[in-house]
This record gives C-alpha cells, sequence and structure tokens, in this order.
C-alpha cells in the first residue's frame, strides 16, 4: 500500500525534517521524493521514488540515468524527469574538481583530465570534444562534436577546425571517452588522430593533445609521443 506523505505524521514528514535541520537523517528515498515534489493518483512521491531506486539498481547509476529512461517509469513525466537531471548535474558540477575550463591557461593535461573525468568519465556513449586555445595558450572555447562511436567519417576534421578559425584559435585539444574503460586507442583513434594532426600542419592550428578519459584514469597522445 502507498503511503501519502499527508499521512505521515508533521515532524516525521522529509520535508520538515529537512527544515528543521535533519537532511543528515533522510534515506535516499526521502531525498529523491522531496526533488520529485508530488506523487499522482497511484503513488505517493515516496512510493515513486523507491520505484525509481529500484529501476536503476543503486544510487550511483542515477548520475548516469537519461532522460528518456526517466520518462519510461511510470508516474515519472517531463516536468520530474527535468527536475532529476537538473538536481543530478548540480551535484556533480559541486563536485567537480574542475568548474569550467575557458579562460584557464593550459599547463599540462591533468587539469584537462580533472574536468572530463567529471563530465565524460561515466558516460555509456562516446562524446568527442574539443578545446580551442589562443596564442598565450588559453583555451577560449571548448564544443562538443559528436556523441556515439567515434570514426573518421563522423569526426571530420573540418567540423574541428571550422570552429578554431571562428574562435581564432591557434592551437586544439581533442578530447573523447571510452566508456569500456579500456584506454587503449583503437584503430580508429589512432588514424582520426593522425588525420587531425597533418590537417592542423596545412592550417597552421597546433593539435596539443588527444586525451582518452574514464572516470579514473587517461591516456595522452602527447605524452605517449603519438602527437
Amino acid at each position: 500500500m502507498s503511503v501519502k506523505i499527508k499521512d505521515i505524521p508533521l515532524n516525521d514528514r522529509p520535508r520538515e525534517r529537512m527544515i528543521n535541520g535533519n537532511v543528515e537523517t533522510l534515506n535516499n528515498d526521502e531525498l529523491l521524493a522531496i526533488i520529485l515534489s508530488s506523487g499522482t493518483k497511484k503513488y505517493s512521491a515516496k512510493t515513486l521514488a523507491n520505484i525509481l531506486l529500484k529501476e536503476v539498481g543503486e544510487l550511483k547509476k542515477l548520475s548516469t540515468i537519461t532522460y528518456n529512461q526517466l520518462i519510461k517509469i511510470e508516474g515519472i513525466g517531463p516536468a520530474k524527469a527535468c527536475s532529476l537531471l537538473a538536481t543530478i548535474e548540480l551535484g556533480k558540477r559541486i563536485h567537480s574538481e574542475v568548474e569550467h575550463l575557458v579562460n584557464l591557461k593550459f599547463n599540462n593535461s591533468k587539469i584537462i583530465y580533472q574536468y572530463y573525468k567529471d563530465k565524460i568519465g561515466n558516460k555509456k556513449q562516446e562524446h568527442f570534444y574539443c578545446l580551442y586555445l589562443d596564442n598565450t595558450n588559453k583555451i577560449i572555447a571548448e564544443l562538443l562534436l559528436f556523441i556515439g562511436t567515434i570514426n573518421q567519417s563522423l569526426v571530420h576534421p573540418r567540423e574541428i577546425f571550422k570552429e578554431a578559425y571562428l574562435t581564432s584559435a591557434t592551437s586544439i585539444i581533442c578530447i573523447h571517452n571510452h566508456p569500456s574503460g579500456n584506454l587503449k586507442p583503437s584503430t580508429n583513434d589512432l588514424n582520426l588522430t593522425t588525420k587531425i594532426v597533418e590537417a592542423g600542419k596545412i592550417l597552421g592550428i597546433r593539435v596539443l593533445d588527444h586525451l582518452i578519459i574514464s572516470n579514473d584514469c587517461c591516456y595522452s597522445f602527447f605524452e605517449n609521443n603519438q602527437i
């Protein structure tokens, strides 16, 4: 039977306990119930929270859940899905070691890795980004170029270098993740990197590095003498 929030004694309700400064005592389902804000005719917010937790299996897996996955759960519509995703994203940003890259000066790959491990380290699809730098090595722009399985036909140098000209960049850094966690460059990774470096030489735009990211490590083409 679904227990409605209004049937819980006032001082024991999740929101009231939070207001009284007892947020640490709230269970995961109670915190989710507060984010969901309300239930449905069939389920209370707390029951809906438990359904969501059961669906994902464990709390950590909420970090990779998608909008389409959320709205497939009975009782979670677009508004609730967006609230959940916004909360999850804010949590990621709060705990990120590097809040943003634009206007930072590039000195080594560590800062790039710290930023992207939080951003794409746990993604289930490959994400290909490019950073654009000026002649002082300051990062002036970031662009997501592709989501999916990386290959040369889908990530084309012309798309990479078009943004370089628009931002007057003098160098670039490419970044993508391997959802498998295996950081060994694939044949496509190697071929694409070679193609980008060669195009950069012709266009006068240096490729500083290409990083492959996982949640706990990264592979640098520059550090492995492949650029």
